[in-house]
């Protein structure tokens, strides 16, 4: 599942690398986007980098990206609202330099 519908957005899966140098998006390897974080995996942290950086680079509020799955694992479930899935595709391409 690169990027799917839901209820007003879009739905991604994530694998968050925390403690990375900087915060980057990767890319995507069998429909599950890596995402490398500064933050460390400890009380949350790297939730709300991940909360954070998703919602800079899609041009939402932090109240639009809820972690669905995955609180205190690598592996996340995310729904972004006010995003569509073409939207979403071409941001994610850019990102992750891959068009």
């Amino acid at each position: 599942m690169a990027v799917s519908v839901w209820q007003d957005g879009i739905c991604l899966e994530i694998k968050v690398q925390p403690r990375s140098s900087r915060n980057k998006l990767v890319g995507n390897q069998q429909g599950i986007w890596k995402v490398k974080l500064t933050a460390p995996p400890v009380d949350g942290e790297a939730n709300q980098a991940l909360v954070s950086f998703l919602a800079d680079i899609f041009g939402v509020s932090k109240q639009s990206v809820k972690i669905l799955r995955g609180d205190t694992s690598k592996l996340k479930l995310v729904g972004i609202h006010g995003v569509s899935p073409g939207q979403a595709a071409e941001v994610l391409e850019n990102l992750s330099g891959k068009k």
